[in-house]
């Protein structure tokens, strides 16, 4: 598979990447994660708020990547990318050192195992801000993802770090414009409010996503359904695209 990448990573806003990730990628500690499919633009909208922070912040930024998509120029920020095999052997190993470099923001290509996974909770809850990105299909599987990793005897302490370390997941699919112009990326959008810790700590994820639509206000949460419906109105995009690519048409 070939696939083109630009070499100028893409303004947040063009992407229609939700306006408070804006706010939420200003946090100094915590784990935001960035979720769906493999095609489904999760490099490009963590590239955009990579290049919002570099534009914005002073931050020692270092990403660690399988392999470098985006090549950053530093503009506020210090941004260092290491790629596996070339800088370090494994996401794990090159995750270790990355804690000895005093980095503000850490970036990790993707999340694939217990060790990175555990890695990088760890570095959440020690004062850094860590961005990855996971291969499942919305917020409530990404959590189930993680605490699914760990053995049984973990669960329960993970799933308290996580409530505790998490800030937000945003998951995305790409579908069809209406006017067949190209693709738009439909986001669901889950920050993790007092209501999503508890659920999180008492496992109770079945009831993330009615949680996620009763909250699209105070905390500018979004279900995917939500976002499909709006879209629909708006003339964006066709009902039966929205139908055909929601996981609970």
């Amino acid at each position: 598979a070939i696939r083109v990448i630009s070499s100028i990573a893409h303004d947040v806003k063009a992407l229609g990447v939700p306006a408070s990730m804006t706010d939420l990628v200003e946090k100094k500690s915590g784990l935001i994660l960035i979720t769906g499919p493999t095609g489904s633009g999760k490099s490009t909208t963590m590239a955009a708020l990579i290049d919002h922070i570099n534009r914005t912040k002073h931050s020692n930024i270092i990403t660690i990547e399988d392999p470098i998509e985006y090549v950053f120029v530093d503009r506020k920020s210090t941004i260092s990318q290491r790629e596996i095999g070339s800088d370090a052997t494994s996401m794990s190993e090159a995750l270790k050192g990355t804690l000895r470099q005093d980095p503000d923001l850490i970036i990790i290509g993707e999340m694939r195992d217990y060790e990175t996974i555990s890695a990088a909770l760890t570095a959440a809850e020690t004062g850094h801000l860590v961005i990855s990105t996971l291969h499942t299909a919305d917020a409530k599987s990404s959590i189930d993802r993680i605490v699914d990793v760990f053995p049984l005897a973990a669960k329960e302490q993970v799933r308290v770090q996580l409530s505790e370390s998490l800030v937000a997941v945003l998951s995305q699919k790409l579908v069809q414009r209406a006017d067949k112009s190209g693709r738009i990326a439909v986001c669901e959008l889950m920050v993790n409010s007092p209501t999503i810790q508890t659920l999180i700590r008492k496992s109770e994820f079945e009831k993330i996503p009615e949680a996620m639509s009763n909250s699209n206000t105070y905390y500018n949460m979004r279900t995917f359904n939500q976002e499909f419906e709006r879209l629909v109105d708006a003339g964006i995009i066709r009902q039966e695209e929205a139908l055909s690519t929601s996981n609970a048409p």
